[in-house]
């Protein structure tokens, strides 16, 4: 029986730590209290093809039609073909989806062909998945480290053996220590905190990307963040889920005018990044104001039996949405790239696996589908377990691959100039947002590489370090992108051009100290 650290506790993490469980000693470790991750906040759903009206087969055509021609097609195969074993597993663990007259209940989302998202306790989804698990886990031998910061990763003669960490003591201090195993299991989470505007919580720093990036391993895709349409224009930007307009509701403009027809076809039920840019379009039209979503026509009742948890949130900012229109905005939601791994979960540094919204398994492409991103954290999560003990190399190439360095472009000056994370998420939300254009984002290049992070060893100043790391990697890769393909719309090369259907991924060579 071999040992493993699993980093993070939403559902990839939670699964891989009760799978290994099974034949390994795990150590789970989270920087916050057990369960506090963006799996807690989706509310959608998770997507599957569980139902006799629909197939695997349009589950996989509805994934690389949004994902925008970068789609992994073996890996989005795996996510479809698995997936709904996967549910099953989930609902023996103990979650209860909704149910109609004894029946799992199923809702439709933007971009999907057939009506085959799962949801919970109506809008709490991820709530209801992760108090399931984390319930779970307490059960299992697992041993449980919160407040836990991982601040680097262990390598020695090649191999990740471990993690540093800041751990905080009885006294409430934060110590540093280190935590040794056979495999190290990142499942910590997306960098949503890189933007102004987003619907992640604070713990969402990106600090797994940042630490495989120093230690050598290969990121792939960063460029793609996708942005949801529709958060509450309201301090904390409350996710307004996209299954509201799946049940009809409708944007409308200031002067009540449904405005999304005038972008695509199905209007509010486009792509995300479609609709996402429909409404920042639009707020630029009424001088920045938000737009509105209406979902009175659905009625009082059903909008607080469907989704409670937003009726509840609107409630307690004087927001009635049965009766009247509620505002809404775009904010940073979701990152496409991340740590480059194959269909195992394996990583291009040896001992060292990645799963859920860290990793870029290629399952997503340049835009993710709705509600596949819960579906992807749990296939892949039971995968990385399954290939814990396999000897064999991992193989990442995919087709038209491209490969850069994660600073690159960047001025000679060495980084000097202190800086607020503050400043950094609006320099982010203004360069790298929703429109991109070669002369912002190398404004941005240039300012990102004067910057010089705290030498403070706090568990902020940290978290900090690595948003800088990461946002100079995503600034950099959208300005060589010169297209606009999926949630990438860069508006001084606006349409998708064929040289540009490839995969970019960036690997700083280090040596980490062991």
């Amino acid at each position: 029986m071999g040992s493993v650290i699993v980093v993070g506790t939403g559902i990839a993490g939670l699964v891989a730590a009760l799978e290994a469980g099974r034949s390994h000693d795990v150590t789970l470790v989270t920087k916050a209290e057990l369960g506090e991750s963006n799996t807690r906040y989706a509310q959608g759903g998770i997507a599957a093809a569980l139902f006799p009206d629909d197939s695997v087969e349009a589950h996989i055509r509805d994934t690389l039609e949004a994902g925008a021609g970068l789609n992994d097609h073996d890996a989005v195969a795996v996510l479809c073909t698995e997936g709904p074993g996967r549910i099953r597993d989930l609902i023996r663990l103990g979650v209860k989806f909704d149910r109609e007259n004894g029946e799992l209940a199923r809702g439709r989302e933007a971009a999907h062909s057939s009506a085959r998202i799962l949801h919970a306790g109506g809008d709490a989804t991820g709530a209801v998945i992760e108090r399931a698990l984390v319930a779970a886990v307490r059960e299992s031998a697992a041993s449980i480290r919160e407040f836990c910061f991982v601040r680097d990763l262990v390598v020695r003669d090649g191999r990740v053996v471990g993690i540093d960490v800041l751990e905080r003591d009885a006294a409430g201090r934060d110590v540093p220590g280190r935590i040794e195993a056979d495999a190290v299991i990142l499942a910590s989470g997306g960098a949503g905190q890189l933007y102004r505007h987003t619907t992640n919580p604070s713990v969402a720093t990106g600090d797994g990307a940042a630490a495989a990036l120093r230690a050598g391993a290969a990121l792939s895709d960063v460029e793609f963040y996708q942005f949801h349409p529709t958060s509450l224009a309201v301090p904390g930007n409350f996710l307004i889920s996209e299954a509201v307009r799946g049940e009809g509701a409708v944007l409308v403009d200031a002067r009540g005018r449904r405005f999304m027809a005038d972008w695509h076809a199905d209007a509010e039920l486009a792509p995300r990044d479609v609709v996402a840019r429909g409404i920042a379009r639009q707020m630029a039209e009424q001088g920045g104001e938000p737009v509105w979503l209406d979902a009175t026509a659905l009625g009082s009742d059903f909008l607080a039996s469907r989704f409670p948890g937003i009726t509840r949130v609107c409630r307690e900012h004087g927001l009635d949405w049965g009766r009247e229109p509620i505002p809404v905005t775009p904010a940073a939601h979701y990152w496409m790239g991340g740590i480059r791994t194959d269909e195992w979960g394996r990583t291009s540094l040896p001992g060292l696996f990645a799963v859920g919204e860290v990793a870029c398994t290629g399952v997503h492409g340049a835009n993710r589908l709705a509600s596949n991103s819960l579906l992807e954290s749990l296939v892949f999560a039971w995968r990385a377990v399954d290939a814990l003990d396999l000897s064999v190399a991992p193989a990442f190439d995919r087709p038209g691959d491209s490969a850069g360095a994660p600073n690159a472009p960047a001025t000679g000056a060495p980084a000097s100039d202190p800086f607020t994370r503050l400043e950094l998420q609006q320099l982010l939300w203004d360069a790298a947002g929703l429109f991109r254009d070669r002369q912002t984002l190398e404004g941005a290049v240039d300012r990102l590489a004067g910057w010089a992070a705290s030498a403070d060893d706090t568990v902020a100043s940290l978290e900090t370090a690595n948003l800088l790391d990461l946002g100079r990697l995503v600034v950099g890769a959208a300005l060589e992108r010169e297209e606009s393909r999926g949630a990438h719309y860069r508006s001084d090369f606006p349409q998708q051009r064929p040289e540009f259907a490839r995969h970019t991924a960036w690997a700083r060579r280090v040596t980490v100290p062991c």
